[in-house]
C-alpha cells in the first residue's frame, strides 16, 4: 500500500463531528454502517462513534484526496435518513503513516 499511498499524495488525518439529525431509528447503523461502507469504498481508515449528545464523531486517515472526499461525504451526504446541519473538522494534519488498518465503529 505504501507505493499506492505515495502515488495518491500526502497522508492526512482529520477528526470530525457531525451535527444534525444523524442518529435515530437506525441509531446503531446511522453512524456505523453507512460511514464504514463509504470509508471502505473510498479507501480511508479510522473510526466512527455515536455520542450521547446526538452527534457522530470520529477520525479519518488516508491519502489527502480520499480524506477530502470523505470530508465532503460527511458534510453533505451522510446516512440516508440523516439531516446534516454542520460538520466540524479539527486536528487536520499530515501524517507519516496510518494509525489504523481499517475503518471501525466504536461503542
Amino acid at each position: 500500500m505504501s507505493a499506492l499511498t505515495k502515488a495518491s499524495g500526502a497522508l492526512k488525518s482529520v477528526d470530525y463531528e457531525v451535527f444534525g439529525r444523524v442518529q435515530g431509528e437506525e441509531e446503531l447503523c446511522a453512524a456505523g454502517c453507512y460511514t464504514e461502507e463509504e470509508a471502505r469504498k473510498l479507501g480511508v481508515v479510522g473510526w466512527v462513534k455515536n455520542t450521547h449528545q446526538g452527534t457522530v464523531t470520529g477520525q479519518v486517515q488516508g491519502p489527502e484526496d480520499k480524506v477530502n472526499a470523505m470530508k465532503s461525504w460527511l458534510s453533505k451526504v451522510g446516512s440516508p435518513s440523516s439531516r446534516i446541519d454542520r460538520t466540524s473538522f479539527s486536528n487536520e494534519k499530515e501524517i507519516s503513516k496510518l494509525d489504523f488498518t481499517g475503518f471501525s465503529t466504536r461503542y
